[in-house]
Formats: C-alpha cells, sequence, structure tokens
C-alpha cells in the first residue's frame, strides 16, 4: 500500500513539473538558445531523478557536471541521449546549425543498461500493481501537454527581434515536448517488456521477432493424426468454421513432368499433408536440412565447444562445501536391492527373463499378420494333447539271464567273443551287449558295478532330451513296396543255359568279337594268339600267333569287308581271316594291297604318336595286311557303324592316349590337344557323328563337327571299367569296378537313371544286344547276369529294367573270373570269356 500511495504522489508530482515546464518556457522564450536549452536539460534531469524510483531507470549520467549532454529527437519523437567532452573538432562552427560530431563513453553505456536492468526489475511489481491508475494520470498529461498552451508557445513571437534565436527557441521548445512524450511512452510499457539498445540508452520491445501463437495461421482443425485416414475422401480436414476443406486438385504426371522442366523451384517445393499445398523450401530450410542430413548442428551458429566455467574444480577448497556427514545407508549394502539382484538372477537361471532383442522380437511377431486354423479347437493344438494325452516315459528292459551274476555257461563270452567286444570298444553302439558277462559261485562276491552312473546319467538324458510322441504303425505288405515287373517268362527268348565251351587257348581269353553275319567268332589271349572258331561247331578255323600280349580284337561291323582289328602291343594288326565268302576275301586284299595317295601333310605330334606300315611277307602269309605302329601299348580297339573309322585307346599317352584311324586313307588323326583325365575306353555313337571318351570318374560327349564337348555324364564310381551304347543311341550302359552298372538316359539328366549292384564283385564288361531288348554283365565273381532293358519310343515313358538271368559257369582264377561279354548280332546269344582261357556261348 506505501508503494501504491508513492506512485500517486509521483503521478501529481509529474503534472506540477509538467506545468512549471510550460510556464518556464513561456518566461525564458527571449532568451538565448543556450540558457534555454540549459533550463530544460535542468528541469527534465529532476523530473527523470524524481521518477527513477517509480521506473527503475539509473539516470546518474545527467549529474556529472564535467560534461555537457545534448538530446537528439528521432523520426517517432523518442529523445537520445548523447554525452560529448564539450569540445569541437577544428572547422566546426555555428553556421553547421548547431550539430556537433559526438563521442560515446562504452563504460557509461555499459553502467546505464546495466543499472536500468537492475532497477527494472525491482519496481517490475510495482509497476503491474498501479498500472491502471498511471495510465489514465499519464494520459491527461500527455492531453495538457499537447493542448493550446503548447501551440500558444510555440506561436509566440519571442521578444528577441533576432529571427535566428527565434527559430532556436521556438525548435527548442518543441523539442522539450517530444522529450517529455518519450517519457511518457516509457511509463506506459507494459511489465516484462523486452529490452532493445539503441545508439546508447536500451529500450523494450515486447515479443520481438517472434509469433504469439503457433497455431494462428493453420486452417486445418484435425490435429496431429495420420493424414492417410483422409486418402479415400475428397475433403482433407475442417477448418474453423467446421466446414470441409476439399483436396486441392493435383497435375497427373505429364504435368509434374512439365513443372518439373520450366519450374526453377520444383526440386525444393514439398507438399504440406495437412493442407495439401505446396510449399516452397527456402534457402534457410535447404540449409537446415543438408546439416540435419550431414550429422552436424542444425544451428550454424551454435558454438559446440564454447569456453565454460568448472565450477567446482577451478578452484582448491579448504573446506567442505557441504558440511553434512552421510547417512549410514549410504556406505551399506541395500537390502531391498540385493532381493531385487537375486529375483533377477533367479529369473535370469529359470529363463523366465527375456533379453532386449527376445522382446523385440516378440513386439514383431504380435503387430505382424496372425494365420490360423480357420476350423481348429483348443483340443487339437499340441499343448492341449499334452496335457489330456500325456506320453509315459518308456520303462527300461528288464534283466535277463546274461546279467545274473550266475549266468548259464551259453551266455558266457568265448576267447573270441571277448576279443570282438573289446575291438569295438571306440563303437559300443554296435555291440549286442553293453557290458561282459560274468560269473561269480555267490551273490555276495559280486563287486560294485563300475558303470552304474554312467548309465544313470544316459537315462536320465533320454527322459528329458529325447521328443517323445506315439507311432503310429503302419500295417503295408512288402509286396506293395516291390515294383510290379513283368514275369521273365513274359519276356523270353533270352539265353538261359551254356551251349558251347570254346577251348585251345593256353592263358586269360581278354577279348572276343562277333563276325557281323554271326558264322564266325575270333578270340584274342595272353598266349599271344588270336584264334577264329566256328560259331555252330566249336572248331577252332584258324590262329595267328603275335608278338605280344593280345588285349583287344574287333571284327569290322561292315559286312562288305572281312577285316580283324588286332591291338597286340604297341602294334594294331588288321588282318584279313580268309574265312567266309571268297570273293569278300579277295575284295578285302585288294582294298588293303595298295596304300592310296594322300597327299595332306600330317604333323610331327601325329608322325611321333601312329605310324602306317603294310605287313611283311612272313606277316601276310598269316593274313595280316596292315601294321599301324603306336608309342604305347594299346588296351582297345573300337570301330565306328560304316567300318571305315576305327579309334584306339592308349592310358599311358597323356593327350594322345585317343586316337582315330580312317582305312580308306589310312590317316590318323589326334581329336584331343589336352588331357582330361586317364582315358580307359572310347565309343562311336551308332547315329550321330559323337565319340564317348570314359576316363576314371566320368563320361564325356564330343560333337566330332563342331568339335566341342556335348555333355559330360557323372557316374560317382571310383573306376569305370567298359561302357556299351544302346543300338538307338538314347541310352549308355557302364560298368564299373566298385560292383555298380549305370544306366545313362542321355535325353534325361547327366545322372545315372538306374544303378544296379547285382554282382558281388567287380564288373569287368558290358553289352547291349542290337536287336533284342537285351543286355549282359560280366564279372569277377564268375557270373554272366543277363536282364531286360526295354527303350520305349514314347519319351515320357521310361526305360523297363529287368534281371532275367544268372549264368555261372566259369572258373575263377587269380581273382579273375569273367572278361568279356559280346551277343550274337542275330540270335539272343551271349559270348563270355574268363580267366579260365575258355570262350563260352549261352543260348
Amino acid at each position: 500500500m506505501a508503494k501504491k500511495s508513492n506512485k500517486r504522489k509521483n503521478s501529481g508530482a509529474l503534472e506540477e513539473r509538467k506545468k512549471e515546464i510550460i510556464v518556464k518556457t513561456k518566461e525564458d522564450s527571449e532568451s538565448d538558445d543556450n540558457s534555454v536549452e540549459e533550463d530544460l536539460l535542468q528541469n527534465v534531469g529532476e523530473q527523470e531523478a524524481d521518477s527513477t524510483d517509480d521506473e527503475g531507470i539509473d539516470q546518474s549520467y545527467l549529474s556529472d557536471g564535467s560534461d555537457d549532454l545534448q538530446f537528439e529527437s528521432d523520426d517517432e519523437g523518442n529523445f537520445t541521449s548523447i554525452k560529448s567532452n564539450g569540445k569541437q573538432e577544428e572547422g566546426n562552427s555555428e553556421e553547421d546549425d548547431g550539430e556537433e560530431e559526438e563521442e560515446i563513453d562504452d563504460a557509461d553505456i555499459e553502467d546505464i543498461s546495466t543499472d536500468d536492468e537492475e532497477d527494472e526489475e525491482e519496481d517490475d511489481e510495482e509497476l503491474a500493481l498501479d498500472e491502471s491508475d498511471s495510465d489514465n494520470e499519464l494520459e491527461d498529461i500527455k492531453q495538457a501537454a499537447t493542448s493550446e498552451e503548447s501551440e500558444e508557445i510555440l506561436n509566440k513571437k519571442p521578444k528577441n527581434k533576432n529571427p535566428k534565436n527565434a527559430a532556436t527557441t521556438k525548435q527548442s521548445a518543441s523539442n522539450a515536448i517530444k522529450k517529455f512524450d518519450a517519457e511518457l511512452k516509457k511509463e506506459q510499457k507494459p511489465k516484462g517488456s523486452k529490452k532493445t539498445t539503441k545508439s546508447n540508452i536500451g529500450t523494450y520491445e515486447e515479443y520481438e521477432n517472434s509469433d504469439t501463437s503457433d497455431e494462428e495461421d493453420i486452417r486445418n482443425t484435425v490435429g496431429n493424426i495420420p493424414m492417410h485416414w483422409y486418402d479415400e475422401y475428397k475433403h482433407i480436414g475442417y477448418d474453423w468454421d467446421a466446414k470441409k476443406i476439399i483436396k486441392p486438385a493435383r497435375g497427373d504426371q505429364i504435368d509434374d513432368f512439365l513443372r518439373k522442366i520450366e519450374d526453377p523451384n520444383f526440386w525444393r517445393t514439398v507438399r504440406d499433408p495437412q493442407t495439401g499445398q505446396e510449399v516452397v523450401l527456402t534457402d534457410a530450410d535447404i540449409e537446415l536440412i543438408k546439416r540435419i542430413n550431414s550429422a552436424r548442428v542444425p544451428n550454424p551458429d551454435h558454438d559446440e565447444y564454447q569456453p565454460w566455467i568448472d565450477w567446482f574444480t577451478s578452484e582448491v577448497e579448504k573446506m567442505p562445501i557441504k558440511n553434512v556427514p552421510d547417512h549410514k545407508r549410504s556406505f551399506l549394502p541395500s537390502v531391498s536391492e540385493k532381493k531385487k539382484v537375486g529375483r533377477m538372477v533367479h529369473a535370469l537361471k529359470m529363463g523366465w527373463m527375456k533379453t532386449m532383442e527376445e522382446l523385440e522380437k516378440e513386439r514383431k511377431e504380435k503387430r505382424g499378420p496372425k494365420f490360423y486354423m480357420l476350423w481348429e479347437t483348443d483340443t487339437s493344438r499340441e499343448e492341449m494333447r499334452r496335457i489330456h494325452d500325456p506320453v509315459s516315459a518308456p520303462k527300461r528292459d528288464l534283466p535277463g539271464h546274461a546279467e545274473s551274476y550266475n549266468p548259464p555257461p551259453e551266455y558266457l563270452f568265448d576267447e573270441k567273443e571277448q576279443k570282438e567286444w573289446l575291438k569295438l570298444k571306440d563303437e559300443p553302439h554296435k555291440r549286442k551287449l553293453h557290458f561282459m558277462p560274468q560269473k561269480y559261485t555267490s551273490l555276495r562276491e559280486v563287486p560294485a558295478y563300475s558303470r552304474y552312473l554312467r548309465e544313470r546319467f544316459l537315462r536320465c538324458l533320454d527322459l528329458y532330451l529325447c521328443p517323445r510322441a506315439k507311432r503310429v504303425k503302419l500295417n503295408i505288405d512288402a509286396e506293395y513296396l516291390i515294383p510290379k515287373l513283368p514275369s521273365p517268362k513274359d519276356l523270353q527268348p533270352f539265353p538261359t543255359v551254356e551251349s558251347l565251351v570254346y577251348r585251345g587257348h593256353t592263358d586269360l581269353v581278354r577279348s572276343v568279337s562277333v563276325e557281323p553275319k554271326g558264322e564266325y567268332v575270333v578270340s584274342g589271349s595272353d598266349d599271344k594268339t588270336v584264334k577264329i572258331w566256328e560259331i555252330s561247331t566249336g572248331r577252332c578255323i584258324r590262329t595267328i600267333e603275335t608278338d605280344d600280349v593280345v588285349r583287344c580284337v574287333a571284327w569290322c561291323p561292315n559286312a562288305k569287308l572281312s577285316i580283324i582289328a588286332v591291338a597286340s602291343g604297341n602294334r594294331l594288326l588288321l588282318i584279313n581271316p580268309k574265312v567266309g565268302d571268297k570273293m569278300l576275301v579277295k575284295k578285302t586284299d585288294d582294298l588293303l594291297a595298295e596304300a592310296p595317295q594322300n597327299d595332306a601333310l600330317e604333323s610331327e605330334r601325329i608322325k611321333t604318336a601312329v605310324q602306317w606300315s603294310t605287313a611283311e611277307a612272313a606277316e601276310q602269309e598269316k593274313g595280316v595286311r596292315v601294321v599301324i605302329n603306336h608309342f604305347k601299348p594299346i588296351r582297345q580297339v573300337t570301330w565306328h557303324g560304316r567300318g571305315d573309322y576305327f579309334a584306339t585307346v592308349m592310358p599311358e599317352g597323356a593327350n594322345r592316349s585317343a586316337l582315330i584311324h580312317q582305312l580308306s586313307k589310312r590317316r590318323s588323326q589326334i581329336p584331343f590337344s589336352k588331357s582330361k583325365g586317364l582315358i580307359q575306353c572310347v565309343l562311336f555313337h551308332p547315329i550321330k557323328p559323337c565319340f564317348f571318351v570314359a576316363t576314371q570318374h566320368n563320361i564325356r560327349i564330343y560333337d566330332l563337327v563342331k568339335q566341342e564337348l556335348v555333355k559330360k555324364l557323372l557316374t560317382n564310381s571310383k573306376w569305370i571299367s567298359g561302357m556299351s551304347i544302346h543300338p538307338k543311341g538314347d541310352n549308355l550302359l557302364v560298368s564299373t569296378y566298385d560292383k555298380k552298372m549305370l544306366w545313362f538316359d542321355l535325353d534325361l539328366s547327366t545322372k545315372p537313371y538306374q544303378t544296379m549292384r547285382l554282382h558281388k564283385n567287380a564288373v569287368r564288361s558290358v553289352a547291349f544286344h542290337l536287336r533284342y531288348p537285351l543286355f549282359a554283365s560280366g564279372s569277377d565273381d564268375q557270373a554272366v547276369i543277363v536282364s531286360h532293358g526295354m527303350v520305349y519310343n514314347d519319351l515320357l515313358q521310361n526305360p523297363l529294367i529287368v534281371p532275367l538271368k544268372k549264368l555261372q559257369t566259369h572258373e575263377k582264377r587269380e581273382e579273375f573270373g569273367v572278361l568279356d561279354v559280346v551277343w550274337h548280332p542275330v540270335q539272343p546269344w551271349v559270348f563270355s570269356t574268363g580267366a579260365d582261357a575258355t570262350i563260352r556261348l549261352y543260348t
């Protein structure tokens, strides 16, 4: 209340001083300019000194008697004080309309602003209490100051006849009134106004450069909601009058494209999701976005490393800042925390507490779509099944007689069984009994069982680790699992008995071949002889001796020629057997008598590998017509279907292991420049210009015309021994040393269509019949197995393979059995050669 009464007294004093200023101005209007200004300054200084108690403005700078003060009014009529040193620079005079260059004392400005801020904070409360009363009084004072009295002062003629002094006096009076108006405006400023600095003296402006309301310009009143809720509506929200805000029209892709080309601000234009309007981002917005994207501080004026004062470590204190002694509980372990940690540890051990990753995974699963069976019931779930239909643990088997302390003698192990039982120490699951039966005369002599704890432990593992489920036993007849195959009686004819045995060789018979017409058969043996037999009688017609072991013999498939190719050591002999039609024998001799002219130049690589020559006179008498010398031992020779080309195999020849020869031109060629493996055998395709090459593990098929690899067959076997191709050329039969036969369907896959394990030992040879759907295989187990192999013209139907007959008549010598099998070209008869130096015919 005291402050309020003081405020009212000060308001009355302001009114009286206003009147005194007007009277004083009238009396001194004729005085000179300097005296008027000094009186005005003195009166205004006294007024401001009286009003500082209410307004909190420090006017101490007016009391400095050493310097002169001058006031200038701005365009708005506000006074600004300027402190000068009372000295003018040279060249300035009264003719400059009284304007002087002024120097501002920075120290005085800092004192003024600091004192103003302190006084303003002290009197904010008083101004707030008397704001309503002071506003009315100040308004009356302002009206009185600007009334007719001021006009009389301005219009009154001065006593001084000098026109210059009169103008100066009039201007001084106007400046004094304007200054007083500025002081009134200071009192009318509300509480909490913002202070700004003009020149030297600070002023206050409310809400400068700020927005008084954040939602003043927002038209859409839907609030902070997802705007995609309005995607299916024509409006985008509601305005202040609860009217729908229709979505603005949006152009199509062509309009966007044109705007992209024509509008230079297209790249900085974004769409406001709440109003649908397009907003062009300013440079400040772009700069803010760039700084945020580059992980920098959004405000470029912010100093991240501004100096700061370390209040508690900059100065070393001798005494503690807080001299309160620590409580006892601050250094004793918390009992509640101990219990909480104990509960958490227990939860971790029991698996109840989950990690943050597991919790986040569960949240994602809950948020995601859930799928369930439409007609599922709670009783069909696994949880309910385990509750209502539990599966009890299986009981252990009851002990048998072998576990008795005094078992019968037949349950005790002998020395051999003990050795076998001890040998399976690393593989105990293969033992019939997990213990060794022992016999004691009485029960008290039985020692403690050393494996008791081990067996109990394994039993416990089985109980809580092995899942339990009831198995529904399927009563399936074994006959349904066996494929339905036709009866062998329905697949006749095929060879079933041994008809003839051709004896005459003294060592292993490695190879046999039949004449195209089926009247004669030729055989080669390790006794270095080649014998020609008559099939029907078993009589040996001719024997041809060679210089080395005969590895392979092959009769030319061309019925118009009578030629036998014999591989003996490093030489390949072309022999005319001189059997059959005499005209055919003569035609063959005429063909092989003279070498044809061959102008083609052979490379040095071919010349060093093979050389053609005519047989000598001694060999000519035996029937040998042409000799082809190779640089390595020959293992196999095979003819092309037309009888002009034949190929030889030398496994030790590296990249020259396979050679192709042409009989009509007496020319040889090496088809491969690189070695892809150890070549075992080769074969010509019966129809297409393809060449089959079998290495130890794989079979490669080459196109002789395009000279490229067509296909690579994967046998998955350790060692390939031989192969035979079906007369139609779409199926291949492969024999291996690891007791398997592989049937390849060349149109189906590069892997075996069927793998047959019919033999007990290595399979040496396989062969297809040229006319009948039969194939045979010979093995070291002394057996020849005849099988039915029907290939259908329909590509959708798989081949039918049925084993028919096992013919086992050969004798085993030095771990060798059947070495080669060949079919008769016309009849369903099969020839086999063996290690017992015989050739056997099965019909």
